[in-house]
């Protein structure tokens, strides 16, 4: 398995994102519409503001993870997705960390995400990752946790 920056806009990024998309739709109660979403067509997550990963196997796009950048020292982790498929092999905490390297590579010091209660595997992930529990920092409608890390 790999790990490959890729603009967010082609096929294997946007069969990624598809597919989350789908995802927090049923796992959400009130579903999820990528439109109510902040920069729902991933326009910061290229460089040099950011970067936008994709894990590959077997030629197959199987997992994500964007890095949303300003051009300052902060900047946002968004849509990490594993399939259900390759979920269990540690494969989001490599994209996690595949991500931080690149936010280093930009400049960026600090690294913000936000999440859902309805996804308890992503609170534990980040918990354990060292990311600690801060107050909101944006109007997003869907989380309820927002995480920071000091790179």
């Amino acid at each position: 398995m790999t790990i490959e920056e890729v603009d967010p806009t082609s096929e294997p990024a946007r069969t990624c994102l598809a597919a989350y998309y789908a995802e927090l739709a049923a796992r959400f109660a009130g579903g999820f519409d990528v439109a109510r979403s902040c920069d729902p067509e991933a326009t910061d997550m290229v460089r040099p503001r950011g970067t936008f990963l994709i894990a590959v196997a077997d030629g197959l796009p199987v997992g994500c993870v964007g890095l949303k950048g300003s051009g300052g020292p902060v900047a946002e982790i968004k849509r990490l997705w594993v399939d259900p498929a390759a979920r269990g092999l540690g494969l989001a905490k490599r994209l996690m960390q595949a991500a931080e390297l690149a936010a280093r590579d930009l400049g960026i010091r600090t690294l913000r995400l936000d999440t859902s209660s309805a996804l308890p595997e992503a609170l534990a992930l980040y918990r354990r990752a060292g990311w600690v529990e801060i107050d909101r920092f944006n109007d997003d409608p869907y989380p309820d946790h927002f995480f920071e890390k000091a790179l």
